[in-house]
């Protein structure tokens, strides 16, 4: 098949070597030329293109997969809807034929808090952070266009892995003012992920959302606390922390799911929980 990746970086990028490797010809999208070295030596093909700028999706090829997985790049722009929404508008306008099945990248931030409750495909949305509000209405883009069908919607939890552990940096540097105590995170390991995207593209799409975590959401206090113990840091002044910080996205709590998720395809996580992946995120 032919496989096209608009937005590959962290989670894209791990996706395209899985296809490469099944012997798939993948294109990747990115906005940066130093990266079509690193795809080139997968045996990928890069191209350059900006979801935000139409004129330079001209050139997209005609594919039977396409996984639109495009972040927000906080460096280069400052409004998330011109890149959530109007960037996968000016996709699904230059999409070169009818793709087989189309992959969306969506966020559980389009829910809002639920005091700690789970949460699952039927629950109510209802976005808190400008992040969930443009995942929400990108992800009504795709049902009123004429891939709704073909498609399959996929809310990630919290991306971690190798180069990317979350609050790290702060446990390191003593930073306690910027972590909040309060609250559940809910998260998914990187190498986890890309595999999900690949058991979906295997099957025929039918306008499904799925959510996508490893099923365990955490308490923030015992995450971070497993960081500094993992670093050998010392243990972590709980009164010098946040009690209620909007950076540490504690108003929107919940527990997310992965129920519907793993029962449909059966699939077994190699990082089930987050003690397993950072173990492996902070080795490598």
């Amino acid at each position: 098949m032919t496989c096209l990746i608009i937005g590959c970086g962290y989670l894209g990028f791990r996706v395209a070597k899985l296809w490469q490797r099944q012997g798939h010809s993948v294109v990747a999208m990115t906005r940066k030329p130093e990266r079509l070295t690193r795809f080139a030596e997968q045996g990928i093909t890069g191209i350059i293109g900006d979801v935000t700028q139409p004129q330079t999706l001209d050139g997209l090829p005609e594919a039977d997969i396409v996984l639109v997985a495009v972040g927000m790049d906080r460096s280069m722009y400052s409004d998330v809807e011109m890149v959530y929404v109007g960037g996968l508008k000016n996709v699904l306008d230059k999409l070169p034929g009818r793709p087989k099945h189309l992959i969306y990248v969506s966020s559980t931030g389009v829910y809002g808090d639920f005091g700690g409750e789970w949460v699952d495909e039927t629950s109510t949305t209802d976005p808190l952070r400008p992040g969930g509000k443009a995942c929400l209405k990108a992800e009504q883009l795709i049902r009123d266009s004429q891939l709704a069908g073909r498609s399959t919607l996929l809310r990630f939890a919290g991306i971690y892995g190798p180069d990317r552990v979350p609050t790290k940096e702060r446990i390191m540097s003593g930073d306690w003012k910027k972590l909040s105590s309060a609250g559940f995170l809910n998260l998914i390991h990187v190498d986890d992920g890309a595999k999900i995207v690949d058991q979906i593209a295997r099957t025929e799409p039918a306008g499904e959302t799925y959510l996508v975590s490893d099923g365990n959401p955490v308490l923030r206090r015992d995450y971070y606390s497993y960081i500094a113990e993992c670093l050998g840091a010392e243990q972590i002044p709980w009164s010098e922390t946040a009690v209620d910080s909007k950076a540490a996205r504690s108003g929107s709590n919940k527990r997310i799911s992965n129920k519907k998720l793993v029962e449909r395809f059966q699939i077994e996580l190699d990082f089930p929980d987050y003690r397993a992946g950072l173990q492996q995120a902070m080795a490598e």
